[in-house]
């Protein structure tokens, strides 16, 4: 069905009212549109979704005549921004930490602080600073105080270690890496392998094992707390930071985030009317867009107050709630099950929350999230840091992750294309054009690339990767569209649900996992072996668990306890396979010489069907153990947690 006609409907509606045209072209012009637009289907459509739809177009014109006029300004930055909600209300409480209160005015200044110290030892606009902290008031105050004097701060993932760590920082080639006192011994490991000249920061007042470091806190004391002053003109096009994503391969990659992409992402908690009146309680990394970019925007350029914790606790949820007296919560899917998971106790439904923002929320226990916690709307939302495609769901349906208009199609272009669920590849009709997919069957999401109309893919440092997420010729010959690498499913009403992820990552524990660094990691361990490793679905559990399939032609068997250890120095908790597959033979290869995953992905860990060697993760003996015909039966039950 194409629903473009009912749009004329809003124009002639226009004209009629400010033109004083005759009101009985309206009924004439309507039923025109009612037969353009697929019969009888439309006045279903229509009446449906026709409020939810303004609601959107409303919301998204206000969002993007705020985008303009700042634009105008020229040299607007967040700083700015933030400062103006500083002005307005510098008592308030910016951010509730442990047992500290940080108000605005406490960030303005350690944030000036910041700035005016590194300006005097010589870092100007551009320069690269790597920020390696776990989640605290000093994390924002940090970046936000570089950004001041146009420095660049890349928000490395705490839990990196080795490799992975040195990857990262490297990518970036920063002047300097600040880090937290208890992650010294991570950068210690990794130092030899900077440049001699990389300066090291070291933040917090636990003892520190890397000797070359300066203490930040101290070196800070005498810097005053006036703004620093602005020697270089900024914009709000300006890149002020990177953000990591593992994207769809290899190690993960520094999205570009500008001054106006933060500032979008700070209103995304606008969208589900939370208001500067609203807590909000965020237990989600800093160095993610979902917590370090839509929670903490939220607070620092909408001025609501943000309560930190370092680490996500569920046991403490709902008591951290209470006392501070949250009304609205940021979420991952696996947060959710985690919750779902605790005992059930009073005080669960002793709080005021009334939203729950964020994504991954699984259809299979949205409903019961949201009953049992007593939470009246939830914010599911689909995006990503680097692209330019996001869908939000504004009117709480269940298990959706947005809508898109069906009455008004071109207002966000964002189309579902038909892809090889194998390959990715694009599927072209005979003009070598891409094929729309139709509702209710899967389709690969992408988002046109329109410049001048602020659809913009900042994309990545790297320049490479990013022409890799960029496909031309999708409608038209010239055209250009963000991949995200996502199947998505369009009902008849324009609801989006999430279907599945293309490309060689997976998500646990609400990260994602590249698969080729794991594979890589897991063949140095295991003396240069053959490694397969690939997503598979444990029933009742979001994402996709890690499993590995290890080559072992000629049986020498493969020692667990070495492979554990290996594992846990090299990689973060939720990189580490849950399952092993022990495969007497060569691993499979593809034309390419690829390895081939298809068919271990669709057999997973099923020991019905799988006849080779099979292992999983014990988390109470911290050791793989055999997988038998019981085992499996617990863990498909949930008897077995993972």
């Amino acid at each position: 069905m194409a629903y473009t006609w009912p749009v004329i409907v809003a124009g002639i509606s226009f004209l009629i009212y400010y033109k004083r045209l005759p009101w009985f072209l309206f009924p004439c012009l309507l039923f025109g549109a009612f037969l353009a637009s697929g019969g009888k289907y439309f006045p279903r459509v229509f009446f449906r979704t026709i409020l939810r739809d303004l609601r959107l177009v409303y919301l998204a014109v206000k969002i993007n005549i705020q985008v303009k006029r700042l634009q105008k300004k020229g040299n607007v930055t967040v700083a700015d921004i933030f400062r103006t909600k500083v002005s307005k209300h510098p008592r308030k409480a910016a951010f509730i930490f442990e047992q500290t209160t940080w108000t605005f005015q406490d960030v303005e200044d350690f944030s000036n602080r910041i700035g005016n110290y590194f300006k005097s030892q010589g870092y100007k606009k551009g320069d690269v600073v790597a920020l390696f902290l776990d989640s605290c008031p000093e994390f924002v105050c940090i970046w936000l105080g570089l950004s001041k004097i146009g420095v660049i701060t890349a928000l490395i993932n705490s839990n990196l270690r080795l490799e992975s760590l040195k990857h990262c920082v490297s990518a970036a080639d920063p002047r300097a890496v600040i880090f937290g006192s208890d992650l010294s011994d991570a950068v210690r490991d990794v130092r030899s392998q900077f440049p001699e000249d990389m300066e090291l920061y070291n933040f917090g007042t636990s003892p520190c094992s890397e000797a070359s470091a300066k203490s930040l806190l101290r070196e800070m004391e005498r810097s005053p707390l006036k703004p620093p002053p602005a020697d270089e003109t900024q914009s709000f096009e300006d890149v002020l930071m990177y953000i990591y994503t593992s994207g769809t391969t290899g190690y993960p990659k520094a999205a570009v985030i500008t001054h106006l992409r933060f500032f979008r992402f700070s209103k995304v908690s606008s969208l589900y009317s939370i208001t500067t009146e609203d807590i909000l309680y965020c237990t989600l990394p800093l160095y993610h867009s979902a917590g370090g970019a839509i929670g903490v925007g939220s607070c620092l350029l909408g001025g609501i107050t943000l309560v930190l914790r370092k680490k996500f606790s569920a046991s403490k949820f709902w008591e951290d709630c209470i006392k501070h007296k949250v009304t609205a919560i940021q979420y991952i899917g696996e947060l959710c099950r985690y919750l779902l998971a605790q005992p059930h106790f009073p005080s669960e439904k002793q709080h005021s929350v009334r939203v729950a923002l964020g994504n991954g929320l699984r259809p299979q226990i949205w409903n019961e999230f949201q009953s049992r916690f007593g939470i009246s709307k939830i914010g599911e939302f689909y995006g990503s840091t680097e692209g330019n495609v996001a869908f939000f769901n504004i009117d709480n349906t269940p298990c959706a992750c947005g809508f898109v208009s069906i009455i008004f199609p071109k207002f966000l272009p964002f189309c579902f294309i038909k892809v090889d669920p194998i390959t990715g590849e694009v599927l072209r009709d005979k003009n070598g054009l891409a094929i729309q997919a139709n509702a209710g069957e899967p389709g690969l999401v992408v988002g046109k690339i329109i410049k001048e109309k602020g659809l913009k893919f900042d994309g990545y440092l790297n320049q490479q990767e990013t022409a890799k997420k960029i496909c031309h010729n999708i409608f038209k010959r010239g055209d250009a569209y963000f991949l995200t690498g996502d199947l998505l499913i369009k009902d008849e009403y324009g609801y989006v649900y999430f279907h599945d992820r293309l490309g060689d990552t997976f998500r646990w524990r609400g990260e994602n996992v590249s698969t080729a660094e794991v594979e890589a990691i897991m063949s140095n361990i295991l003396s240069l072996r053959d490694v397969v490793v690939y997503g598979v679905q444990v029933p009742g559990i979001e994402g996709r668990a890690g499993m590995a399939a290890i080559a072992d032609p000629l049986n020498k068997g493969i020692n667990l306890s070495s492979l554990v250890q290996g594992l846990k120095e090299k990689l973060p908790s939720y990189a580490c396979p849950i399952f092993l597959r022990i495969i007497f033979g060569d691993v499979g290869l593809t034309g390419t010489f690829k390895l081939q995953k298809t068919q271990l992905r669709q057999e997973g860990f099923d020991v019905g069907v799988v006849k080779d060697k099979l292992f999983y993760y014990d988390s109470q003996v911290k050791q793989y153990v055999d997988l038998d015909e019981e085992k499996y039966a617990k863990i498909v039950s949930g008897e077995i947690r993972m």
